[in-house]
């Protein structure tokens, strides 16, 4: 029985960086013991998909302290054990990333029709990916697929399909449609999670 997750990096990054600022980022290997610690669960393959922030010829301040603050992080993210780290690129004119959305919906696909897995995580708060979800589901009826989010990155859509765990780093009050598969997750000490930049 084996259990990916497969996690949308750059929305990570940015709910994390929303949540605690340029002064202090989400220690990455502790963060995924917390959550195996919640859920009672525990990852055999971890595949992250993220791009790095371009830096400009002449960065502002704030610009500057969000590269550092995404370097740590995705440092952190490098360290974790049975993670694979699949880096994308920003377009060069439009600065949007590229390839990471594609690859993590083929990977999360291509592995569940392929057996690889049993059970499958997807940590994200982006609805796009609930097409990939839907046609796992019709293709291999026998996989188990949830979904994990964080409070400032929530899929409400997907949590009408999908069992949806959502950590409450704010511990704010979070309220939802009946009919949403949702089990939230109060985080009671996030800083305990994190590392100062510097």
């Amino acid at each position: 029985m084996k259990t990916f997750l497969f996690i949308d990096g750059t929305n990570l990054y940015a709910a994390q960086y929303e949540l605690f600022g340029p002064n202090r980022y989400l220690d990455f290997p502790l963060f995924i013991k917390e959550i195996e610690d919640k859920i009672k669960v525990k990852f055999d393959k971890i595949y992250f998909y993220a791009s790095y922030t371009p830096k400009k010829d002449r960065p502002t301040k704030r610009e500057k302290q969000y590269i550092i603050n995404e370097f740590k992080f995705y440092q952190s993210v490098k360290r974790t054990k049975s993670l694979i780290f699949f880096k994308g690129y920003r377009s060069k004119t439009s600065g949007k990333e590229k390839e990471v959305d594609v690859k993590l919906a083929t990977d999360l696909v291509g592995y569940g029709l392929l057996n690889q897995y049993n059970t499958a995580y997807l940590m994200t708060g982006d609805a796009d990916f609930l097409q990939a979800l839907f046609f796992i589901k019709k293709h291999n009826s026998k996989i188990i697929v949830k979904i994990i989010c964080l409070d400032k990155k929530i899929m409400y859509k997907g949590a009408f399909y999908f069992d949806t765990f959502i950590l409450n780093f704010s511990n704010q009050r979070l309220n939802f449609h009946p009919k949403q598969k949702i089990k939230i997750i109060n985080i009671k000490n996030p800083a305990e999670l994190c590392q100062r930049v510097g």
